[in-house]
Parts: C-alpha cells; structure tokens; sequence
C-alpha cells in the first residue's frame, strides 16, 4: 500500500485547444475534469496499477467534496482533513504540439489545527504502508519546515518516505533524510544554484542532495528521461514518446511506477519511465494502466561511478 500526502490538492480542469490565441474566443476540442495535486496524481497511478492506495489531503467546500468523489470513483481511499478554506481549481490548456499553460490558483490557508489534524492523520493511516509519497507545494499557514517535520515522524514510525516538492521545503526537510527525493531537473538546479547543461552536472547535484540528507534521487530531466542516484552509484534511463499530449502529472506517474516497483535500483527506474512516457501520451491528467505501459523501449545504464557518467547535453 502507499499512502500519499498532498497538503494543497486542486480539483484540474484541462482544456484541449487547436492554439492559444491571446484576446480570442476558443473553443475548446475537448476538455475533463480531475482529481490534481502531485499526491493525489500519485495515488491515481498507483491505484490505475492495480494497487492500494490511501490519499491523505486537507478537503474544503463544494471543490473539496467534489475532489473526493472523484477520487473514490478511481477506487481510492480518501483520509480527508475538513479545513474551513475552499480546495483550489486549477485550468490547464493544451495545444496540438504538446505546449501545456496552466493557471494555478493559490489555495487555503490552513490553521495551525487544520496542519497539526493533517500530521495527525498520517499518522493514523500510514500503518502498514510500503511508502509514504509527500508531494507538492506546500498551502499558506504551513511553514517550509512541514515537510521536515513529516519527514521526522515518517522515520520514527519506521515508515519510508518520498518527498516530491522544491524550494525551501525540499532544502529544510533534507536534514531529516527522505529516502528518495524527485526534482526535475530545474527544481534540481534551484536547490544547488548553479545550471545543469550535462547529466555529469546532474549526477553531482543529485549527490550534493545526498550529502545534505536525501539518501536516493530520482530526478526528472524531461525528454532526455531520469536519473537516479543512490548509494550503489548512478543510473541513467530514456523511453522514447511517439508524440506528447499532455505533460501534466507524468512525473507524479513515474513517481508512482518506481514505488510501486520497490522505490529503489535499475528495475524500479524502467517502470518510472514506462509510466511517465505513458503519461504524457494520455489526454489530460489521465494515469496510465498497465496496458499503457511499454517496459521494452525503455533503456537504463548499469550503475556507473560518478566521474564515468557520459557528459552528453541536458536539454
């Protein structure tokens, strides 16, 4: 079972569009409605798997009920926190050529009992879980340190936990020791400060994460595929995409693939890759199934020592 945390989840409307056209009346050629938040995007792919999952997530007004109604209709449990606030909706809109503008509203601000009932609540529901997946920007009244302090009991409770978010949330919770973060490759040059033109700059952002705390990272790096650098050295993978749809939650499907593949080694990062180029071909927000999946274009390098790994271009 894996549990996911996602302190700001939004109710995600995507518009799909022949081109943005500034000033213009557009008619949309399709458009859905989801269930959005990188936690509850997470929990959507696991549960499209065949797994168990439980979605822990503050919950407020119509949006709020309307959010966990559409996450029980994946066959999703949902531990939802009332909070007097309203849940976030957010509009994306979708051209032809993959182009994704995506307009995200700011949230609730949560109370101090509002934050303290959502640790609680993880807490309660976290026994038993094979992963706890924290994901996501963090809503105002909840300080950078939220994460840190998740992380903290995540460990003392025995449980392992993944941390999906960026900025000072990621920095302030590396000094309890997630067991895998994921940042994409610009989350990944923020926390280090310095641009990533090559997966060898990559691979020593990802370990200068390490010696702050993280003990794997599972980077994002776009279309060029991921990165995962662990205690055993680094690996590098790539799928190939026929053609992009939507980006909107692939990297929470990878998420989702690698946990659910055991959160760790060469295995876990070919089924990310499945399930992130599988991702981006869906209309939407939609998580991939299993019959989605293509695990044999996928190609990953063994592990390799750091000062080996090819210099090649980061687009």
């Amino acid at each position: 079972m894996i549990l996911t945390v996602t302190p700001n989840p939004s109710l995600d409307r995507t518009y799909e569009i022949p081109a943005l056209d500034r000033g213009a009346v557009l008619r949309a050629t399709a458009d859905r409605i989801d269930p959005g938040g990188k936690g509850v995007n997470v929990s959507r792919a696991v549960a499209a798997a065949g797994h168990r999952t439980v979605a822990v997530l503050p919950v407020g007004g119509p949006a709020g009920a309307a959010l966990a109604g559409l996450l029980g209709a994946e066959g999703i449990e949902v531990a939802g926190v009332p909070v007097a606030g309203q849940t976030r909706s957010n509009i994306s809109v979708a051209e032809p050529d993959g182009t994704l503008t995506k307009i995200n509203a700011t949230g609730p601000e949560l109370t101090a009992e509002e934050s303290e009932a959502l640790l609680t609540t993880v807490g309660e529901r976290s026994v038993g879980a094979d992963w706890i997946a924290c994901c996501g920007s963090l809503p105002r009244g909840l300080a950078p340190e939220w994460y840190a302090e998740l992380v903290a009991r995540t460990h003392r409770a025995g449980a392992r936990i993944a941390l999906d978010t960026s900025g000072p949330s990621l920095t302030a919770a590396l000094r309890e020791r997630p067991d895998v973060v994921k940042p994409n490759a610009e989350e990944l040059a923020q926390a280090v400060g310095r641009p990533l033109a090559t997966l060898g700059d990559a691979v020593k952002a990802a370990e200068e994460l390490r010696a702050w705390g993280a003990r794997a990272v599972l980077a994002s790096l776009g279309a060029d595929g991921q990165l995962l650098v662990d205690e055993e050295g680094a690996y590098f993978g790539s799928a190939p995409v026929a053609a992009v749809r939507s980006n909107v939650g692939a990297g929470d499907a990878s998420l989702a693939g690698f946990l659910t593949a055991g959160g760790s080694g060469p295995l876990a990062l070919a089924v990310a890759l499945a399930h992130g180029a599988a991702a981006v071909q869906l209309p939407g927000s939609l998580m991939p199934t299993p019959d989605d999946l293509d695990t044999a274009a996928v190609r990953t390098t063994d592990a390799v020592p750091f000062d080996r790994l090819l210099t090649e271009p980061v687009s």
